[in-house]
Parts: C-alpha cells; structure tokens; sequence
C-alpha cells in the first residue's frame, strides 16, 4: 500500500455551528454520587490549558457557569424511596437545562464539563428542546438508566438517561420541570463501551426495546470503526441529524484513566477513545459534547491526575476538530 491508496483523515466541521462559536459549561457538580471531588473536574480541565487549546483549533469561546450561585446551597430535603441529593440534583440540571438550552438555540457548540453523570440530565434535554430529532451518544463503562425504582444505589448519576426519556413512574416534586419537556426517544440513543451493567439496567433496556447497545464484547468482536459506523448509523440514517455525546472518562480503561469514580477494567484503550471523537468530528452532526466523571481526589498520584485529566482534555480536542495529520 502506498501513501497515495490511505484515506486521509477528514477535516472536521460543524453543520449546525454559527460562525465555529463555543460556550465552554462548567458543571462543578457531585451531588449525583458519594465520592466528593468530582466537582473540581471542570477547573483541572480548564487549568489544563483547554480553552487555548480550542481556540487554536478556531474556535471562538465563551466560559460560563450556571451553578455558580447555587452550590452547596441546596437542602436536601425531598425523600422518595433511597434516593440520595433529589433537591441539589434537581435544581443543578434545571440550570444546566436552561444554559444548554440558550447555548444550543443560538447555535453554539455546547461543551460541557462536569461534574458527575447526573448533570446530562440537564444536557441532553437542553440540546432536545432546540434539536427535537437530536441523537444521543451515551460514552460509558454504565448503562445509567436506571430508574428511581430499579437503582440499587440510590445515586441518580446512575439514572440520567432514564430521565431523559422519561421512564420514571414517579417524578419527585424538585423534577417537576420536567414535565412539560420533550422526551428522548429510544430509538435515538446508542450506547458504546458498556461492560458494567445493573440487573435492574438490564430489564429496562429490555422493556423499552433499545438495541443499540454496543458493549466491549462488539468492540472485541467487530472493531472499534465498525462499532462507530453501526451507532452513527442507528441515530442517524441519513446522516443530517444532530448528535449531543455525553462522555463519562470511565469509558476508558482505568490503566489510562484512573482518576474516576467508578472505575471497570476492561475498557477502551486512550486511543480508541480518542479514534471515536474524531470520528464523531468528521460526521459534522455534532451541537454538544459533555465531559464527565474526572475525579482528582481519587488519584494515588499525580501521575494519574494528570493522565485523568490529559485524557478528558484530548477527547474534547478530537470532538472539536484536531486531527493527526
């Protein structure tokens, strides 16, 4: 094979970008989970050089951060079953929703940095009211779809894309704005890189017949460009709709990323992950792309903060635009 017969990597761009603009979200959040620290993701990620990073790749930015006001300021004091945090959580992706929202309906990339799993609630349903045919690619060692009654856990960052699509019998009081949103419907999510999944998770991917379901076993099977090319393929037939990637840094296998909340060995190696945002890049589809889970506090050494953080980085620049060559 000569140099001549290779593809060549596609120059990304971005059809339902104005002008290449970004608002980079900080979503400093942990309420979704037990393990504190999460929260500090966003900063490291910005002190990491991010930002620069993006504007050299011609982007135009714009941080903001819409808990600014509200952290730690929330009582938790609804209860319903084992539930952890339904005031603080319910009142952050509120916020999240609306940034994402305005963000999105003045057609600007949405970059959002959490933060654990939780805040996509407010993500995917802030990208859904101004794309109503939007596609979700969900980026994960989880499943997260869980409902209120099936987690065992009680932490709804293990539940967020059962909010989305609506699949809670009981919405406590805080969630009420909810209840007048669009849904994400099922046929308009893909999974990539499962390998840890609840029993309870199991039974509703069943009931609700949602079978883009690409675990490390296809990806061991089919390869990882194949296992792209089908789950672009499931949300977007005719390659025109709008993606939103929610990416929680656990997706990867904890010898490249171990600074994480939930860590499962197994996973994808830091250039599968980084092969799957360019590839996402090239499609042009992409309006929003959360980075999620990176947990400093969690780190042996600061080795691995800086490989956690590193890694979250890079996937970010791959889905914004940088190429190999």
């Amino acid at each position: 094979m000569t140099f001549d017969m290779l593809e060549k990597q596609e120059t990304p761009h971005y059809n339902f970008i104005k002008g290449h603009a970004l608002t980079v979200i900080k979503a400093p959040f942990s309420d979704g989970q037990s393990k504190k620290g999460v929260e500090k993701g966003p900063d490291y990620l910005l002190k990491q050089g991010l930002v620069h990073d993006l504007e050299n790749l011609g982007w135009t930015t714009e941080i903001v951060n819409p808990l600014a006001e509200v952290t730690g300021s929330v009582q938790n004091v609804t209860t319903y079953k084992n539930i952890h945090n339904i005031d603080s959580v319910a009142c952050s992706t509120e916020l999240i929703y609306k940034t994402v929202r305005d963000t999105t309906k003045d057609g600007r990339f949405a970059l959002t940095l959490g933060g654990d799993h939780s805040i996509a609630i407010g993500t995917i349903l802030g990208a859904l009211k101004t794309y109503p045919d939007l596609g979700l690619l969900w980026i994960d060692a989880h499943a997260d779809i869980n409902t209120l009654d099936t987690t065992e856990s009680g932490n709804i960052h293990g539940c967020p894309v059962a909010f989305a699509m609506g699949l809670n019998e009981v919405v406590p009081a805080p969630f009420s704005w909810l209840n007048s949103l669009r849904k994400l419907k099922k046929n308009r999510i893909a999974y990539i890189g499962l390998r840890d999944i609840d029993e309870g998770e199991k039974q509703v991917l069943k009931e609700n017949n949602i079978t883009s379901v690409f675990t490390m076993y296809h990806i061991d099977r089919y390869g990882m460009n194949n296992v792209i090319e089908m789950a672009l393929k499931a949300l977007n037939k005719d390659g025109d709709s709008p993606i939103l990637c929610s990416y929680d840094v656990d997706s990867v296998d904890p010898l490249y990323v171990p600074a994480t909340g939930t860590p499962v060995r197994g996973g994808l190696t830091l250039r599968e992950g980084l092969f799957l945002a360019e590839r996402l890049a090239e499609t042009g589809n992409l309006v929003g792309l959360d980075i999620v889970e990176c947990n400093p506090d969690l780190a042996t050494n600061d080795i691995h903060v800086v490989d956690t953080i590193s890694a979250g980085c890079a996937v970010a620049r791959c889905a914004l635009g940088e190429t190999l060559f």
